[in-house]
C-alpha cells in the first residue's frame, strides 16, 4: 500500500454487459475503505450505469456512449478523441481496469493517471500490457466478484465486505407498489418473479418446461410475474412461453414493460426469483431475494448468484467440445435441456415452503 501515494481521484473502467458491472461493487467498497478521502468514479457503457446509479460507494459514474461504434469513420474517431481528452482532464490519479479489453487499455493510459492497474494477460494489441504500472494475476476458476476484487486485494486495498448491494429509488419502489395494489396482492400471497430470457438465446430452458413451471406456480396459488429486456428475440421468446400458460389469472406481464430499477423493485418485493444466467438474476441475488438460476454452458462457477440461500441447477454432460451444440443447429443446449421441469419444481415447491414458515415464524 506505501507504493500509491497521494491517492485522490480514482477510475474503474468496466466496459461489459449490466450484470458484469453489477458484479464490481466490492471493488468500489475496497477503495473506499483504503482511500476514504478519494474521488471514486466508474466508467462503464452506456445502458448499464443504472445499476451503479445511487450506490454511495460511488461518487461519479462516466458513461461511454456505444452508439459511436455504428456511426462514420470520422465521426467515430472525433466523438473518441473527444472522450479520450475528456478522461484526460479529469486528472485521475489511479485507473483500476475490469475490463482487460483494448478500449479500456487505451482509456487507462490516456488518462494520465501515476498508477494503472490491470490483469496480467497476453490478449490484445502487441504491447497492450506495458500501458499499465501494475499488473495482478487472475484465477479465472474463481466467481467473477472475486476475480474483479482479487485485482485490487493483491495490491493492498481490501475490505471485509464483499456484498454486492444495489441502489433502490422511491420512484421504482413506487412502481413496485402500483403492481401489487393493481392486482390485489396480498402479503401473505407468494409472489414469484419469473425472467426466462438473455440476451443470448442459447443461455435460455426450453420454452415449454418453462411454461410447466408457470402452469404449476399458478396452480399452486402464487403470483406469477414475468419479465423480459424489451428486445425483439427475447419479447417473442417470453410470448411463446406466456402462449403455452393455461390460466393467467394470477400472470402478471411485464415483459419489456420496466426499466432496471423497476424491474429490481419487483424482485425485491417477490418471495423467489427464477431465471437462466442473466442480469436480473444477479440483480435479484444483490437485493437478497432467494434465487433459482438454470445454467448451460455459460459457467456456473463463476457467475452463480452471488450471496447466500441462492440455487442452481446445471447438468454437466461431460461434451468434449461445448460449441457442439451450435454447430448441431441445436436451440436448446443439451446441458439445458437435461434439466427436468419436475426437479425445478421440488426445489420451489422448498423455496416457498421454507419462505412461508420464515414469515408465520414473525407474527
Amino acid at each position: 500500500m506505501n507504493e500509491f501515494k497521494d491517492i485522490k481521484n480514482i477510475l474503474v473502467i468496466k466496459l461489459r454487459h449490466i450484470g458484469d458491472v453489477l458484479l464490481t461493487i466490492p471493488v468500489f467498497r475496497a477503495l473506499r475503505e483504503t482511500f476514504p478521502g478519494a474521488q471514486i468514479s466508474a466508467l462503464v457503457n452506456s445502458g448499464t450505469e443504472d445499476v451503479l446509479a445511487g450506490n454511495p460507494l460511488i461518487d461519479e459514474i462516466i458513461v461511454f456512449d456505444r452508439s459511436v461504434k455504428s456511426t462514420s469513420l470520422l465521426i467515430k474517431c472525433i466523438k473518441e478523441l473527444s472522450f479520450l481528452s475528456m478522461v484526460r482532464s479529469r486528472n485521475f490519479d489511479m485507473t483500476v481496469d475490469l475490463t482487460s479489453g483494448d478500449r479500456a487499455a487505451i482509456l487507462s493510459l490516456a488518462s494520465g493517471a501515476r498508477y494503472r492497474i490491470a490483469y496480467n494477460h497476453d490478449g490484445g494489441f502487441a504491447g497492450k500490457r506495458y500501458l499499465y504500472t501494475h499488473r495482478a494475476e487472475k484465477d479465472g476458476s474463481q466467481h467473477m466478484v472475486m476475480q474483479n476484487y482479487d485485482m485490487v486485494k493483491q495490491f493492498g486495498m481490501t475490505t471485509e465486505d464483499l456484498t454486492v448491494d444495489f441502489s433502490l429509488p422511491n420512484g421504482a419502489k413506487e412502481f413496485a407498489d402500483d403492481i401489487f395494489k393493481k392486482h390485489s396482492i396480498n402479503k401473505s400471497d407468494p409472489v414469484v418473479l419469473i425472467h426466462p430470457t438473455s440476451r443470448w438465446l442459447f443461455k435460455c430452458w426450453k420454452d415449454e418446461y418453462m411454461a410447466q413451471v408457470v402452469n404449476w406456480l399458478i396452480e399452486n396459488k402464487a403470483w406469477v410475474i414475468v419479465t423480459s429486456s424489451p428486445s425483439g428475440q427475447e419479447m417473442e421468446k417470453a410470448a411463446n412461453i406466456l402462449s403455452l400458460v393455461n390460466d393467467n389469472s394470477k400472470l402478471i406481464d411485464l415483459c419489456g414493460k420496466t426499466t432496471i430499477k423497476q424491474l429490481a423493485a419487483v424482485a425485491a418485493r417477490s418471495d423467489l426469483f427464477i431465471g437462466v444466467d442473466s442480469a436480473p438474476m444477479h440483480i435479484a441475488a444483490a437485493l437478497n431475494t432467494p434465487v433459482i438460476a438454470l445454467f448451460g454452458p455459460s459457467g456456473e462457477e463463476q457467475w452463480r448468484p452471488w450471496g447466500e440461500g441462492h440455487a442452481t441447477f446445471i447438468k454437466k454432460l461431460g461434451c468434449k467440445v461445448c460449441q457442439q451444440c451450435e454447430r448441431d443447429g441445436v436451440k436448446v443446449r443439451r446441458c439445458l435441456e437435461a434439466i427436468e421441469p419436475a426437479e425445478v419444481i421440488q426445489l420451489i415447491s422448498r423455496k416457498l415452503s421454507e419462505k412461508r414458515e420464515r414469515r408465520d415464524d414473525s407474527k
